[in-house]
């Protein structure tokens, strides 16, 4: 009897949501939500022995100690095989889960499994690591995705052929394998007939896939004269709020932004400003906002003429864990109220 072993989030893993994101790792003895179904899945030749379950606050801020502790909990258990997530769209619990699968694969040298959906962070940060397939956006394809995580471990679990990626589900890992057509064609015959598909239109697939890059142009600079009499606004993805957070900013993944008034400002204020970012020490940004929102160097450059103005608001989320879908949508939005208002400058900080 093979044996697994499965992390999920203090969510799937039936402790709470939002408010017990920082729930310390533990494990537990059988089988917890998702788990039943991989349970299932894998049949009876391989059972699923253990649950771990890990906050996604308690992995993104404190990341060592995490592993370090949950792979203390794998130090005396047998297991052949180790699966995380699906983890859907989320970000902060993708990167959870590609985390701890590394860490567990380079320690235990056992497969790792996980499943995301092609917006997660997680997938660009770990799938030349993990094998992370292809998931859906939401919990609603909790079913489908566990399914194809469970057939190919039981196919890594059972030494049978493994397919291309493309084939079996998962994102490519950057691997080339060379493989043997039967019959045989060789190079020079594929390369041709490629390009007369290529020159008549028709559909063909490259025997090197090139990734497509979102290119975003540079925008033309100002002159010096011209930015004496620009306004300058500035826009973070370092989480910085007025204290109390009032526009409930998520601290990683976020989908939400928020502006905030400084036309009477010269800096940012301890006690007045912090960060909710959770992808790093907050100590010095909650001592000094100004260190990722610097409202105190342009106000001098403003008095020394070196830049027409300050933009009344900044405009701030948090980038950690944030989806390419959900940053570009922000930026969009974001963009069209400093167009409106005819901000021609914009600094862009982070952390």
């Amino acid at each position: 009897m093979k044996k697994a072993i499965l992390y999920l989030n203090q969510f799937f893993g039936q402790i709470g949501g939002e408010e017990l994101a920082d729930h310390a790792p533990e494990i537990r003895e059988g089988l917890v939500g998702p788990a039943m179904e991989l349970d299932k899945q894998l049949g009876e030749d391989v059972k699923v022995t253990h649950t771990i379950i890990c906050g996604d606050n308690f992995m993104g801020s404190k990341q060592d100690e995490a592993i370090k502790t949950i792979l203390g909990f794998l130090e005396d258990k047998e297991f052949d095989i180790f699966f995380a997530g699906p983890a859907f769209r989320a970000g902060r619990y993708g990167s959870a889960c590609g985390n701890i699968c590394k860490a567990v694969k380079d320690k235990f040298g056992v497969p790792v499994i996980s499943s995301m959906n092609d917006e997660n962070p997680g997938v660009e940060m770990f799938k030349k690591e993990v094998y992370i397939f292809e998931g859906g956006a939401s919990a609603a394809a909790m079913r489908k995705d566990v399914k194809a995580m469970a057939t190919f471990g039981l196919k890594l679990i059972n030494g049978e052929e493994l397919l291309p990626a493309e084939e079996e589900g998962y994102f490519g890992r950057g691997v080339r394998a060379q493989v043997w057509l039967n019959p045989p064609v060789k190079a020079t015959d594929r390369v041709i007939d490629m390009l007369l598909k290529k020159v008549h239109g028709q559909p063909f697939v490259s025997e090197l896939p090139i990734p497509k890059a979102d290119l975003v142009a540079i925008a033309p600079s100002l002159t010096p004269e011209e930015l004496s009499k620009a306004e300058v606004a500035i826009v973070t993805s370092g989480g910085i709020v007025p204290v109390g957070n009032p526009d409930r900013i998520q601290s990683a993944s976020a989908t939400k932004w928020g502006k905030y008034d400084i036309s009477q400002l010269d800096d940012l204020v301890k006690g007045e400003f912090m960060t909710i970012h959770a992808g790093f020490d907050p100590a010095a940004a909650n001592s000094d906002s100004d260190v990722i929102v610097p409202l105190d160097a342009l106000r001098a450059y403003e008095k020394e003429g070196k830049i027409g103005g300050v933009f009344k608001y900044f405009y701030s989320t948090v980038g950690t864990g944030t989806t390419q879908a959900e940053a570009a949508r922000m930026g969009r939005e974001i963009a069209a109220e400093l167009v409106e208002a005819g901000v021609k400058a914009v600094i862009l900080t982070s952390t």
